[in-house]
């Protein structure tokens, strides 16, 4: 049920305020879907691009995830930072922002290459997507909406964003969400608890402050979404 103040709308009707958005825009239109980890931030992201492609008829749109630009496994080790994986300063916060300017502002039709991340090797995939004719981008990611001086270089990103969302879910979930998520990447249930209690939850906390910067606040309702 719905709360005051909000309401409830489709995937599709999502879709449609963004195509709106974007109709006239010159150059790519791009929409950032921030939230904390575990959030389902990735599945709203594919779903928004598979709408405005099926509406559409061609590849209007696609996602251009933050994740994309984790530092390698092997440089974190390196700097004794693996388990810390997630936090902001453990992502190639410059070279995402570098990116955004670069496929906002690159003419359609031109390639640009963008880095994905493989839940299987838990490692970034070089050019695993690339934006040719799509003109509208959706990023989606934990720090978008991050303005923190103990965090340089995340206030880049907002301006570079004509629209953002924040995905809203209660910390249960997430917690819940996140021990899955970290058992099915190979780690034992008692580690994967550790992960999320001592690195994962403080990030999700860290990102909840940056709530009130959004444009939109959205939760999950059923087979669609509740605007608050």
């Amino acid at each position: 049920m719905a709360t005051r103040g909000s309401v409830e709308t489709s995937l599709a009707e999502l879709a449609a305020r963004v195509r709106r958005r974007a109709n006239g825009q010159h150059g790519r239109f791009v929409l950032g879907i921030a939230g904390p980890p575990g959030a389902g931030k990735s599945t709203l992201a594919r779903g928004i691009r598979d709408e405005l492609n099926l509406a559409a008829g061609r590849r209007l749109a696609e996602i251009a995830p933050m994740d994309g630009f984790h530092l390698a496994g092997e440089r974190l080790r390196a700097d004794g930072n693996l388990e810390r994986k997630g936090e902001p300063d453990t992502f190639d916060v410059t070279g995402y922002v570098d990116a955004l300017r670069e496929v906002r502002y690159t003419p359609p039709g031109q390639p640009v290459p963008w880095p994905t991340y493989s839940r299987e090797l838990h490692e970034p995939v070089p050019a695993g997507v690339v934006f040719e004719e799509q003109t509208i981008v959706v990023t989606e990611g934990n720090y978008l909406l991050l303005d923190d001086p103990g965090h340089p270089g995340w206030s880049a990103v907002r301006p570079l964003l004509d629209e953002t969302w924040y995905l809203d879910v209660p910390e249960l979930v997430i917690e819940q969400r996140l021990i899955r998520r970290h058992i099915r990447g190979g780690r034992t249930p008692a580690a994967a608890k550790i992960k999320v209690a001592h690195s994962d939850m403080r990030n999700a906390r860290l990102v909840e402050a940056t709530r009130p910067f959004a444009d939109l606040i959205i939760k999950k309702a059923g087979r669609g979404y509740r605007i608050d």
